[in-house]
């Protein structure tokens, strides 16, 4: 019995020391393309980007469309899952 937990206490050991190099030479190095091109990365380390500031205009056939492959993925919407969460019952009472 002793044995068999200094083997693994020794495996343990083993495979913990070697988790602290995993992925150490997993890594490539390149040069970035856009670096410091604004449109990606901002004006600043810490601000938005301004590829993030495009709007787009909502389109109601996509729309249907999305929630057709919801459908078809998940089956129908049952009055479960679309009923809006009940309201308060103390909260309607003292009204």
């Amino acid at each position: 019995m002793k044995r068999n937990f200094l083997k693994i206490s020794a495996l343990l050991l083993a495979i913990s020391l070697a988790s602290c190099k995993y992925q150490k030479n997993n890594t490539i190095d390149q040069t970035d393309v856009r670096a410091g091109d604004e449109y990606v990365y901002g004006v600043h380390p810490d601000s938005a980007a301004r590829q993030t500031k495009n709007k787009y205009t909502a389109k109601p056939e996509l729309e249907q469309r999305t929630n057709a492959i919801r459908e078809k993925l998940f089956g129908a919407a049952t009055a479960e899952t679309t009923a809006p969460a009940p309201a308060d019952s103390t909260a309607t009472a003292a009204n």
